[in-house]
């Protein structure tokens, strides 16, 4: 299926799962998602990527070989996972997940819907 943006969002998102996750950093796609009011059900996993690189100052605090593990498969508070999926009143998102805590009262990452595509 080509796909392409629709419009960009870039807002915060609350999300629910059905199933509890093993790993809390590593959820997976959430079950429905609520965005301004409006809660979407997902029916489909279109795609899904991740992106465990390391950025700022982040980027220089491991030795190379650490570093090249990290980007493959991710480490504590670093990164994203991105899912693509189509709701059920057929709309299709991107939105993912940022791992990186956002201080030490609020150690869990948060979810964002980053844009609607279109077919």
């Amino acid at each position: 299926m080509d796909v392409s943006p629709k419009r960009f969002i870039g807002e915060l998102i609350t999300v629910e799962f059905d199933k509890t996750a093993l790993i809390e950093k590593k959820q997976g796609r959430p079950d429905r998602f609520t965005w301004r009011d409006e809660t979407y059900e997902v029916v489909e996993l279109l795609s899904e990527w991740h992106d465990y690189g390391r950025r700022g100052r982040m980027a220089t605090n491991m030795r190379p070989s650490h570093a090249a593990t990290a980007t493959r498969r991710g480490s504590w508070g670093v990164g994203r996972d991105y899912y693509r999926v189509r709701t059920s009143d057929e709309r299709i998102f991107d939105i993912y997940y940022d791992r990186a805590p956002k201080g030490t009262d609020q150690r869990k990452g948060n979810w964002f819907l980053y844009r609607e595509m279109t077919v």
